[in-house]
């Protein structure tokens, strides 16, 4: 049987919305770091997860990446993901 494609949206505090699809694997979770440089600018990282404990996993990711980089500061995000119609 073929898996149903679907399209998922994510809707983040400050108003962002990311739709992502079609999609057949089960995500539940979007997570979204946006790093701000030395310099000023930012740099945004993205992805989806399969649960919540996955997504929260990227936090420590996030930290270890913000050493490494030198970034001046970040923010981590995760939120759920929401079934939409095509």
């Amino acid at each position: 049987m073929k898996k149903r494609r679907r399209y998922l949206t994510a809707t983040l505090p400050d108003g962002y919305v990311k739709t992502i699809g079609p999609v057949t694997d089960a995500f539940t979770h979007y997570w979204r770091i946006v790093a701000t440089l030395e310099n000023g600018k930012t740099e945004v990282f993205w992805g989806h997860t399969r649960s919540l404990a996955e997504a929260r996993g990227k936090r420590t990711a996030a930290q270890e990446a913000a050493k490494q980089r030198g970034w001046a500061g970040y923010a981590f995000d995760i939120v759920e993901l929401v079934e939409t119609p095509a």
